[in-house]
Protein backbone atom coordinates (compact mmCIF):
# COMPACT_ATOMS: atom_id res chain seq x y z
CA UNK A 1 0.00 0.00 0.00
CA UNK A 2 1.21 3.69 -0.86
CA UNK A 3 1.43 5.94 2.07
CA UNK A 4 -1.73 7.60 0.70
CA UNK A 5 -3.96 4.92 0.75
CA UNK A 6 -2.38 3.73 4.30
CA UNK A 7 -3.81 7.12 5.46
CA UNK A 8 -6.76 6.94 3.45
CA UNK A 9 -7.79 3.72 5.81
CA UNK A 10 -6.51 5.44 9.41
CA UNK A 11 -8.53 8.30 8.76
CA UNK A 12 -11.90 6.25 8.22
CA UNK A 13 -11.79 4.94 11.66
CA UNK A 14 -13.48 7.78 14.11
CA UNK A 15 -10.91 7.70 16.53
CA UNK A 16 -11.97 10.73 18.97
CA UNK A 17 -10.69 10.37 22.35
CA UNK A 18 -13.69 9.96 23.59
CA UNK A 19 -14.02 6.78 21.72
CA UNK A 20 -12.12 3.42 21.29
CA UNK A 21 -9.27 3.42 18.77
CA UNK A 22 -8.85 -0.78 19.01
CA UNK A 23 -10.69 -1.36 15.33
CA UNK A 24 -7.68 1.23 14.36
CA UNK A 25 -5.22 -0.87 16.21
CA UNK A 26 -6.53 -4.34 14.54
CA UNK A 27 -6.06 -3.10 11.19
CA UNK A 28 -2.31 -1.43 11.98
CA UNK A 29 -1.74 -4.88 13.47
CA UNK A 30 -3.29 -7.08 10.51
CA UNK A 31 -0.87 -4.63 8.05
CA UNK A 32 2.21 -5.54 9.93
CA UNK A 33 1.35 -8.89 10.30
CA UNK A 34 0.76 -9.08 6.39
CA UNK A 35 4.48 -7.90 6.25
CA UNK A 36 5.88 -10.96 8.90
CA UNK A 37 6.22 -8.15 11.06
CA UNK A 38 4.85 -8.48 14.90
CA UNK A 39 2.98 -5.86 17.16
CA UNK A 40 2.86 -5.29 20.86
CA UNK A 41 0.00 -4.33 22.45
CA UNK A 42 -0.32 -2.15 25.75
CA UNK A 43 -4.26 -1.82 26.86
CA UNK A 44 -5.53 1.22 28.75
CA UNK A 45 -7.30 0.83 32.53
CA UNK A 46 -10.71 0.43 30.81
CA UNK A 47 -9.56 -2.21 28.04
CA UNK A 48 -11.25 -0.21 25.24
CA UNK A 49 -8.11 1.50 24.04
CA UNK A 50 -4.78 0.62 23.19
CA UNK A 51 -1.43 1.78 22.43
CA UNK A 52 1.09 -0.54 19.16
CA UNK A 53 4.61 -1.00 19.17
CA UNK A 54 6.69 -3.04 16.84
CA UNK A 55 10.47 -3.43 15.64
CA UNK A 56 11.52 -3.77 11.81
CA UNK A 57 15.25 -5.45 11.13
CA UNK A 58 17.64 -6.79 13.85
CA UNK A 59 17.02 -6.57 17.43
CA UNK A 60 20.25 -4.68 18.38
CA UNK A 61 20.27 -1.13 20.24
CA UNK A 62 20.98 2.18 18.27
CA UNK A 63 17.90 2.21 15.68
CA UNK A 64 15.17 5.13 15.58
CA UNK A 65 11.94 4.54 16.78
CA UNK A 66 9.05 6.99 14.85
CA UNK A 67 6.14 7.63 16.90
CA UNK A 68 2.56 8.97 16.46
CA UNK A 69 -0.52 9.01 18.20
CA UNK A 70 -3.87 7.44 16.73
CA UNK A 71 -6.47 9.69 18.52
CA UNK A 72 -8.26 13.01 16.52
CA UNK A 73 -10.25 15.23 18.24
CA UNK A 74 -13.99 15.95 18.05
CA UNK A 75 -15.75 17.47 14.30
CA UNK A 76 -19.02 17.54 16.96
CA UNK A 77 -20.28 21.44 15.61
CA UNK A 78 -17.46 22.15 13.07
CA UNK A 79 -18.24 23.03 9.51
CA UNK A 80 -17.25 20.54 7.50
CA UNK A 81 -17.26 21.11 3.78
CA UNK A 82 -16.43 17.21 3.13
CA UNK A 83 -16.66 14.50 5.16
CA UNK A 84 -13.84 14.62 7.81
CA UNK A 85 -13.52 10.68 7.97
CA UNK A 86 -12.86 10.44 4.29
CA UNK A 87 -9.52 11.93 2.80
CA UNK A 88 -10.85 14.13 -0.23
CA UNK A 89 -7.99 16.12 -2.39
CA UNK A 90 -8.92 19.67 -2.84
CA UNK A 91 -6.56 22.16 -4.18
CA UNK A 92 -3.29 20.41 -3.27
CA UNK A 93 -4.47 19.59 -0.35
CA UNK A 94 -5.55 16.42 1.84
CA UNK A 95 -8.15 17.13 3.76
CA UNK A 96 -9.92 14.46 6.71
CA UNK A 97 -10.21 14.81 10.44
CA UNK A 98 -6.13 13.45 11.59
CA UNK A 99 -4.87 13.97 7.98
CA UNK A 100 -2.41 16.94 9.69
CA UNK A 101 -2.71 15.45 13.41
CA UNK A 102 -1.33 12.83 12.85
CA UNK A 103 -2.56 10.52 11.07
CA UNK A 104 -0.63 11.55 8.21
CA UNK A 105 2.75 10.72 9.87
CA UNK A 106 1.78 7.31 11.35
CA UNK A 107 0.67 6.31 7.50
CA UNK A 108 4.09 7.68 6.66
CA UNK A 109 5.70 5.27 9.37
CA UNK A 110 3.43 2.20 8.32
CA UNK A 111 4.52 2.73 4.62
CA UNK A 112 8.27 2.43 5.54
CA UNK A 113 7.63 -0.92 6.78
CA UNK A 114 7.71 -3.15 3.69
CA UNK A 115 10.69 -0.39 2.27
CA UNK A 116 12.76 -1.43 5.43
CA UNK A 117 12.62 -5.17 5.53
CA UNK A 118 13.72 -4.85 1.49
CA UNK A 119 16.79 -3.05 3.10
CA UNK A 120 19.65 -4.54 4.58
CA UNK A 121 19.04 -2.78 7.81
CA UNK A 122 22.19 -2.74 10.45
CA UNK A 123 19.86 -0.93 13.04
CA UNK A 124 16.01 -1.30 13.31
CA UNK A 125 13.02 1.14 12.86
CA UNK A 126 10.63 0.65 15.40
CA UNK A 127 7.09 2.25 15.38
CA UNK A 128 4.97 3.37 18.47
CA UNK A 129 1.26 4.41 17.94
CA UNK A 130 -0.37 5.84 21.36
CA UNK A 131 -3.76 6.45 22.54
CA UNK A 132 -5.21 9.55 24.09
CA UNK A 133 -2.83 11.93 23.02
CA UNK A 134 -5.20 14.46 23.01
CA UNK A 135 -6.55 14.81 26.51
CA UNK A 136 -3.31 15.16 28.07
CA UNK A 137 -0.40 12.41 26.59
CA UNK A 138 -2.15 9.25 28.76
CA UNK A 139 -0.76 6.53 26.71
CA UNK A 140 2.98 7.19 26.24
CA UNK A 141 4.18 6.89 30.08
CA UNK A 142 1.83 3.40 29.75
CA UNK A 143 3.72 2.08 26.69
CA UNK A 144 7.28 3.16 27.13
CA UNK A 145 8.24 1.22 30.23
CA UNK A 146 7.13 -1.89 27.90
CA UNK A 147 8.69 -1.09 25.47
CA UNK A 148 12.19 -0.68 26.76
CA UNK A 149 11.59 -3.53 28.30
CA UNK A 150 10.89 -5.55 25.34
CA UNK A 151 12.79 -3.98 22.23
CA UNK A 152 16.53 -2.64 22.43
CA UNK A 153 16.88 0.88 23.19
CA UNK A 154 16.55 3.15 19.92
CA UNK A 155 19.59 5.98 19.79
CA UNK A 156 16.85 8.70 18.66
CA UNK A 157 13.28 8.90 18.60
CA UNK A 158 11.13 10.79 15.74
CA UNK A 159 8.17 12.65 16.93
CA UNK A 160 6.46 13.31 13.62
CA UNK A 161 3.71 16.26 15.24
CA UNK A 162 3.42 19.02 12.37
CA UNK A 163 6.24 21.20 12.45
CA UNK A 164 6.16 22.05 8.54
CA UNK A 165 9.62 19.70 8.77
CA UNK A 166 11.20 21.55 11.20
CA UNK A 167 13.31 20.31 13.64
CA UNK A 168 11.80 21.39 16.91
CA UNK A 169 14.51 20.47 19.91
CA UNK A 170 12.30 21.94 22.96
CA UNK A 171 8.56 22.53 23.88
CA UNK A 172 6.95 23.21 27.46
CA UNK A 173 5.53 20.82 29.58
CA UNK A 174 1.67 20.59 30.86
CA UNK A 175 -0.54 19.96 33.25
CA UNK A 176 -3.33 21.04 35.29
CA UNK A 177 -6.48 20.59 37.39
CA UNK A 178 -10.25 20.02 37.38
CA UNK A 179 -11.38 21.98 40.38
CA UNK A 180 -15.04 21.77 41.97
CA UNK A 181 -15.80 24.31 44.38
CA UNK A 182 -18.77 23.61 46.53
CA UNK A 183 -20.86 25.91 47.75
CA UNK A 184 -23.63 26.87 49.90
CA UNK A 185 -26.79 27.44 48.60
CA UNK A 186 -29.02 30.71 50.23
CA UNK A 187 -31.04 33.24 48.88
CA UNK A 188 -28.80 36.14 47.23
CA UNK A 189 -30.41 38.72 49.36
CA UNK A 190 -28.42 36.96 52.50
CA UNK A 191 -25.65 36.34 50.25
CA UNK A 192 -23.25 36.53 53.41
CA UNK A 193 -24.49 33.62 55.22
CA UNK A 194 -24.04 31.63 52.54
CA UNK A 195 -20.90 30.41 49.91
CA UNK A 196 -21.14 30.98 46.19
CA UNK A 197 -19.34 28.49 44.79
CA UNK A 198 -19.18 30.86 41.65
CA UNK A 199 -18.05 33.62 43.19
CA UNK A 200 -15.03 31.83 45.06
CA UNK A 201 -14.29 30.00 41.65
CA UNK A 202 -13.58 33.52 40.17
CA UNK A 203 -11.15 34.14 42.95
CA UNK A 204 -9.39 31.23 42.24
CA UNK A 205 -9.21 31.88 38.71
CA UNK A 206 -8.43 35.64 39.09
CA UNK A 207 -5.63 34.33 41.40
CA UNK A 208 -4.29 33.04 38.40
CA UNK A 209 -4.23 36.11 35.98
CA UNK A 210 -2.33 37.72 38.71
CA UNK A 211 0.30 34.87 38.44
CA UNK A 212 0.33 35.19 34.63
CA UNK A 213 1.15 38.68 35.28
CA UNK A 214 4.02 37.86 38.23
CA UNK A 215 5.37 35.58 35.48
CA UNK A 216 5.36 38.05 33.02
CA UNK A 217 6.82 40.61 35.06
CA UNK A 218 10.25 38.42 35.72
CA UNK A 219 13.23 38.22 33.56
CA UNK A 220 12.65 34.61 31.30
CA UNK A 221 15.34 32.38 31.31
CA UNK A 222 17.73 32.03 28.14
CA UNK A 223 15.57 28.43 26.87
CA UNK A 224 12.28 30.53 28.53
CA UNK A 225 13.35 33.36 26.12
CA UNK A 226 13.05 31.06 22.67
CA UNK A 227 9.04 31.04 23.67
CA UNK A 228 5.77 32.87 23.27
CA UNK A 229 5.43 33.76 25.48
CA UNK A 230 8.66 33.09 26.89
CA UNK A 231 7.17 32.35 30.25
CA UNK A 232 5.33 29.75 32.03
CA UNK A 233 1.20 30.28 31.72
CA UNK A 234 -1.92 29.52 33.47
CA UNK A 235 -5.34 29.13 31.87
CA UNK A 236 -8.89 28.33 32.83
CA UNK A 237 -10.60 27.51 29.23
CA UNK A 238 -14.05 25.90 30.46
CA UNK A 239 -16.72 26.80 33.86
CA UNK A 240 -20.36 26.34 34.46
CA UNK A 241 -22.26 26.50 37.69
CA UNK A 242 -24.80 27.99 39.69
CA UNK A 243 -28.77 27.56 39.17
CA UNK A 244 -30.37 30.70 39.32
CA UNK A 245 -29.54 34.35 39.44
CA UNK A 246 -31.12 34.87 42.95
CA UNK A 247 -29.46 31.45 44.56
CA UNK A 248 -25.95 31.90 45.80
CA UNK A 249 -24.36 29.18 43.55
CA UNK A 250 -23.89 25.39 45.04
CA UNK A 251 -21.12 24.34 42.84
CA UNK A 252 -19.08 25.66 40.36
CA UNK A 253 -16.71 23.64 38.07
CA UNK A 254 -13.31 24.92 36.04
CA UNK A 255 -10.98 23.82 34.01
CA UNK A 256 -7.09 25.39 35.19
CA UNK A 257 -4.15 24.33 32.89
CA UNK A 258 -0.14 24.80 33.01
CA UNK A 259 2.28 25.39 30.08
CA UNK A 260 5.27 25.18 31.79
CA UNK A 261 8.92 26.50 30.45
CA UNK A 262 11.36 23.24 30.14
CA UNK A 263 13.56 23.00 33.02
CA UNK A 264 11.00 24.63 35.42
CA UNK A 265 9.88 22.75 38.41
CA UNK A 266 6.16 22.00 37.53
CA UNK A 267 5.56 20.29 40.89
CA UNK A 268 6.52 24.37 42.30
CA UNK A 269 3.49 25.23 40.21
CA UNK A 270 1.40 22.81 41.54
CA UNK A 271 2.34 23.29 44.93
CA UNK A 272 1.49 27.30 44.73
CA UNK A 273 -1.82 26.24 43.30
CA UNK A 274 -2.53 23.94 46.16
CA UNK A 275 -1.73 26.49 48.50
CA UNK A 276 -3.66 29.04 47.23
CA UNK A 277 -6.71 26.77 47.30
CA UNK A 278 -6.27 25.68 50.78
CA UNK A 279 -5.72 29.47 51.67
CA UNK A 280 -9.54 30.22 49.99
CA UNK A 281 -11.10 26.93 51.24
CA UNK A 282 -10.32 28.18 54.94
CA UNK A 283 -11.72 31.71 54.38
CA UNK A 284 -14.64 30.10 52.60
CA UNK A 285 -15.24 27.57 55.55
CA UNK A 286 -14.83 30.30 58.25
CA UNK A 287 -18.65 31.23 56.51
CA UNK A 288 -20.16 27.70 56.38
CA UNK A 289 -18.18 24.67 57.78
CA UNK A 290 -19.69 22.59 54.91
CA UNK A 291 -17.97 24.90 51.85
CA UNK A 292 -14.96 23.63 50.10
CA UNK A 293 -12.76 22.82 47.29
CA UNK A 294 -12.17 19.79 45.33
CA UNK A 295 -9.07 19.19 43.09
CA UNK A 296 -7.83 16.67 40.82
CA UNK A 297 -5.01 16.41 39.33
CA UNK A 298 -4.00 15.60 35.84
CA UNK A 299 -0.90 13.93 34.72
CA UNK A 300 1.68 16.32 33.99
CA UNK A 301 3.34 16.08 30.48
CA UNK A 302 7.07 16.64 30.90
CA UNK A 303 8.83 19.70 28.33
CA UNK A 304 11.16 18.51 25.88
CA UNK A 305 14.58 20.22 26.67
CA UNK A 306 16.83 21.02 23.63
CA UNK A 307 19.94 18.69 24.09
CA UNK A 308 23.77 19.10 23.75
CA UNK A 309 24.69 16.95 20.61
CA UNK A 310 21.31 15.11 21.00
CA UNK A 311 21.22 11.89 18.42
CA UNK A 312 17.67 12.76 17.32
CA UNK A 313 18.68 16.72 16.64
CA UNK A 314 21.33 15.52 15.10
CA UNK A 315 19.49 12.91 12.71
CA UNK A 316 16.75 14.98 11.92
CA UNK A 317 18.93 18.10 10.74
CA UNK A 318 21.14 15.98 9.00
CA UNK A 319 18.12 15.07 6.65
CA UNK A 320 16.07 17.65 6.64
CA UNK A 321 19.26 20.59 6.20
CA UNK A 322 17.07 22.86 9.24
CA UNK A 323 19.63 24.34 11.78
CA UNK A 324 17.30 26.81 13.08
CA UNK A 325 16.24 27.11 16.62
CA UNK A 326 12.76 26.00 17.08
CA UNK A 327 10.56 25.45 20.32
CA UNK A 328 6.53 25.40 20.60
CA UNK A 329 4.27 26.07 23.44
CA UNK A 330 2.43 23.36 22.82
CA UNK A 331 3.61 19.93 24.54
CA UNK A 332 3.87 16.47 22.90
CA UNK A 333 4.91 12.96 23.77
CA UNK A 334 8.51 13.69 23.32
CA UNK A 335 8.98 14.94 26.07
CA UNK A 336 7.94 11.61 27.77
CA UNK A 337 10.34 9.97 25.70
CA UNK A 338 12.99 11.99 26.89
CA UNK A 339 12.30 12.04 30.68
CA UNK A 340 12.40 7.78 30.22
CA UNK A 341 16.18 8.03 28.66
CA UNK A 342 15.95 8.89 25.07
CA UNK A 343 17.07 11.53 22.69
CA UNK A 344 13.61 13.20 21.46
CA UNK A 345 13.01 15.55 18.72
CA UNK A 346 9.88 16.84 17.02
CA UNK A 347 9.94 16.57 12.95
CA UNK A 348 6.60 15.93 11.11
CA UNK A 349 4.77 17.34 7.93
CA UNK A 350 2.23 19.38 7.98
CA UNK A 351 0.84 22.73 10.12
CA UNK A 352 0.14 22.87 13.33
CA UNK A 353 -2.33 25.56 12.40
CA UNK A 354 -4.36 23.32 10.30
CA UNK A 355 -4.64 21.23 13.54
CA UNK A 356 -8.46 20.63 15.83
CA UNK A 357 -9.52 22.82 12.68
CA UNK A 358 -12.47 22.37 10.18
CA UNK A 359 -11.58 21.44 6.97
CA UNK A 360 -8.28 20.14 8.80
CA UNK A 361 -5.24 19.39 5.77
CA UNK A 362 -2.06 18.40 4.62
CA UNK A 363 -0.68 19.97 1.84
CA UNK A 364 0.69 17.07 -1.04
CA UNK A 365 4.01 19.28 -0.85
CA UNK A 366 4.37 18.44 3.19
CA UNK A 367 3.15 14.86 2.72
CA UNK A 368 5.88 14.29 -0.19
CA UNK A 369 8.47 15.73 2.58
CA UNK A 370 7.80 13.71 5.41
CA UNK A 371 7.61 10.47 2.98
CA UNK A 372 11.37 11.32 1.56
CA UNK A 373 12.15 12.48 5.58
CA UNK A 374 11.18 9.01 6.22
CA UNK A 375 13.11 7.06 3.39
CA UNK A 376 16.29 8.45 3.96
CA UNK A 377 15.87 7.88 8.04
CA UNK A 378 15.73 4.09 6.21
CA UNK A 379 18.20 4.77 4.59
CA UNK A 380 20.69 6.13 7.52
CA UNK A 381 19.40 2.58 9.27
CA UNK A 382 21.42 0.64 7.07
CA UNK A 383 24.62 2.40 7.22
Amino acid sequence: MTAREILERLVAFPTVSRDSNLALIDWVEDYLASHGVSAHRVYDPTGQKASLFANIGPEVAGGTLLSGHTDVVPVDGQDWASDPWVVTERDGRLYGRGTCDMKGFDALALAAVPLALERDLKRPLQIVLTHDEEVGCIGAPLVIPHVLKTLPKAAAVIVGEPSMMDCVTGHKGGTGFKVHVRGVEIHSSMMHRGVSAVMWAARLIDWGNQENERLWAETPSDLAALFDPPFTTLHTGMIQGGTAHNITAGDCWFDFGYRVVPGEDIEAHMARFRAKVAELEAQMQAIHPDARIEVEGRWPVPGLKPETDGAAETLARSITGDNGRHVVSYGTEAGQFQEAGYSAVVCGPGSIDQAHQPDEYIALDQFARGEAFVRRVVDRLCD
